[in-house]
């Protein structure tokens, strides 16, 4: 049980060895980018929350006429 419990630890090692490695290849993006492109989402959320919000309106509008 005790040599299991060595290649369980031991492989636990060597994963976070490989995790360390890649972690350094990673291209990580400049703050101006990650900062215009967090704003260019929030506006089309923002652009798309009031194109549904216009058409609720208008089908409420249109399913009121019909009733």
């Amino acid at each position: 049980m005790d040599n299991k419990f060595s290649a369980i630890l031991e492989s636990i090692k060597i994963y976070f060895r490989g995790v360390r490695a890649e972690w350094g290849k990673i291209n990580w993006p400049e703050q101006r980018q990650v900062i215009l492109e967090t704003l260019f989402v929030v506006a089309i959320v923002f652009v798309f929350t009031v194109a549904v919000y216009l058409m609720d309106i208008i089908f409420k509008s249109v399913l009121s006429l019909i009733k």
